[in-house]
C-alpha cells in the first residue's frame, strides 16, 4: 500500500505574485515499486502533469485553486491533502525581486 502522500510548495505558503513561478513537490512516505504521479487542481478533470514535481511558470489569476497529487503503484492509489495556492496580483515593480 501507499501511505503518507504529502505536498510541499515553493514559495512557502503557496502565495505568489502574478507572473511568478510555483513549484509543487509530491512525496510518498511508504510505497514500493514503480510509482506513477498525476497532478490535479480544483475545477479541472485533466491531469496537469505526471512527474513528482509540477512547475507552473508565469502564474495567472485563474491558477488560484486547490492542487493535489495522486500516486499509484499497481493496484494501490493514494492522494495528498489539497494545497491552497493563491495568486495575489502583480508584483510591485519598486519592490526588489528577492528570488
Amino acid at each position: 500500500p501507499l501511505l503518507g502522500v504529502s505536498l510541499s510548495v515553493q514559495p512557502p505558503g503557496g502565495q505568489m505574485a502574478l507572473g511568478d513561478s510555483l513549484v509543487l513537490s509530491c512525496a510518498v512516505a511508504v510505497g514500493t515499486g514503480p510509482l506513477s504521479f498525476s497532478w490535479n487542481w480544483e475545477g479541472s478533470g485533466a491531469p496537469l502533469g505526471t512527474k513528482p514535481h509540477l512547475e507552473l511558470r508565469h502564474v495567472a489569476d485563474n491558477e488560484s485553486s486547490q492542487y493535489w497529487c495522486r500516486v499509484r503503484n499497481g493496484d494501490s492509489v493514494a492522494e495528498s491533502d489539497p494545497l491552497n495556492v493563491t495568486v495575489l496580483g502583480e508584483r510591485d515593480p519598486r519592490a526588489g525581486d528577492d528570488l
